[in-house]
C-alpha cells in the first residue's frame, strides 16, 4: 500500500527551526520527485519546495527561499524539509506529495499521492 507519512511538526517561536520528515512506503522513492506543500487556515494549498528523484535538483517558492532546505535519503525512504528562521506566516499544515515530474513541481496537478499532513505553528 502506497503511503507518505509526515512527522516533525509542532509549535515553535518565530526565528526558530523545525525539520519535517516524510517517510514513504509501497513504492520506490528513487524514481519520484517529491514535493512539500502547505495550507494555512483560510487559504489555498501552495507548493513550498520539491526535489528531483536523484536529489540533484531542487526548487523553492520565493516565500521560503534561503530559509528552507529540502533533501532526501533514498536508502531511508525519507525526504526532509529543514525550516529555519520561521515566521508566523509559515504556520500551516505541511504535506509531502509524490509527483509525476520535476517540472512544474509546485503545482498540484503534478501530484499523484498525498500524505496526511503535519501541523506547524509559529507563535510566541
Amino acid at each position: 500500500q502506497l503511503q507518505l507519512v509526515e512527522s516533525g511538526g509542532g509549535l515553535v517561536q518565530p526565528g526558530g527551526s523545525l525539520r519535517l520528515s516524510c517517510v514513504v512506503s509501497g513504492f520506490t522513492l528513487d524514481y519520484y520527485t517529491i514535493g512539500w506543500f502547505r495550507q494555512a487556515p483560510g487559504k489555498e494549498r501552495e507548493g513550498v519546495s520539491c526535489i528531483s528523484s536523484s536529489g540533484g535538483s531542487t526548487y523553492y517558492a520565493d516565500s521560503v527561499k534561503g530559509r528552507f532546505t529540502i533533501s532526501r535519503d533514498n536508502a531511508k525512504n525519507t525526504v526532509y524539509l529543514q525550516m529555519n528562521s520561521l515566521k508566523a506566516e509559515d504556520t500551516a499544515v505541511y504535506y509531502c506529495a509524490r509527483q509525476t515530474r520535476f517540472s512544474l513541481c509546485l503545482r498540484e496537478r503534478t501530484v499523484t499521492s498525498w500524505g496526511q499532513g503535519t501541523q506547524v505553528t509559529v507563535s510566541s
